[in-house]
C-alpha cells in the first residue's frame, strides 16, 4: 500500500496537479488534510479524498473522513478541532473510537510522524507555507507486512527523510 498525503496548500493549485501527475502510477490513494482553499468540486481536488480545514469555506467538504485502504482504516481530519498543535491525545481518542490505525491531519504546518498504541499519526506538513523548516512538504505512507514507512518529499519530489515504524 502507498498513500500520498498533502495538506495546507492554501489556494495554490499547480502543486496539487503536479503531485497527481508525478505519483499517479506509484500511489494507490491521494489524501488532502484540509486548507486547500479550493471548491470541493475543483479540478485540482479531483482524485483527492479531502476534508475541510479552518480556512476552507466550502461546506461540501466533510470535517472528517474514514477511508479503508487495503486492510488499513484511515481517520482523516484537518486537526483544528482536535487541538493538534498542543497534543495528539484528543485526536488519538477519536481514532480509537473510529477503530482507525492510521491518522492523517494537518493544521500545524509541521511535518511529523509517530506510531503509538498501534496507531500511525502522520502530518504531511504544508506544501505551501511550512513552519519550523524551509521545506514545503508532503508525505507518502507505505506499508509492508511488518512495517510502516513514512517518506517526506519537497514540492519538487525530492525525498527529504524517511521514518520506519514496526507494526
Amino acid at each position: 500500500m502507498k498513500v500520498l498525503v498533502v495538506s495546507d496548500n492554501h489556494g495554490q493549485t499547480d502543486v496539487l496537479e503536479q503531485l497527481k501527475a508525478r505519483h499517479q502510477d506509484d500511489v494507490e490513494h491521494f489524501i488532502h488534510c484540509g486548507d486547500s482553499e479550493l471548491p470541493f468540486n475543483s479540478k485540482e481536488m479531483e482524485g483527492f479524498d479531502g476534508v475541510r480545514g479552518n480556512c476552507d469555506f466550502d461546506s461540501d467538504y466533510p470535517l472528517q473522513l474514514i477511508k479503508e485502504v487495503n486492510d488499513n482504516r484511515f481517520f482523516i481530519t484537518h486537526g483544528h478541532l482536535h487541538q493538534v498543535k498542543s497534543s495528539l491525545m484528543p485526536i488519538k481518542y477519536v481514532a480509537q473510537e473510529e477503530e482507525a490505525n492510521i491518522v492523517c491531519f494537518g493544521h500545524s504546518h509541521i511535518a511529523g510522524a509517530e506510531y503509538t498504541g498501534g496507531i500511525l499519526f502522520v502530518n504531511p506538513g504544508s506544501i505551501s507555507l511550512p513552519r519550523m523548516t524551509r521545506h514545503k512538504t508532503y508525505a507518502i505512507i507505505e506499508e509492508t507486512n511488518l512495517d510502516f514507512f513514512v517518506h517526506y518529499y519537497n514540492e519538487k519530489g525530492e525525498r527529504l527523510s524517511s521514518h520506519t515504524f514496526n507494526k
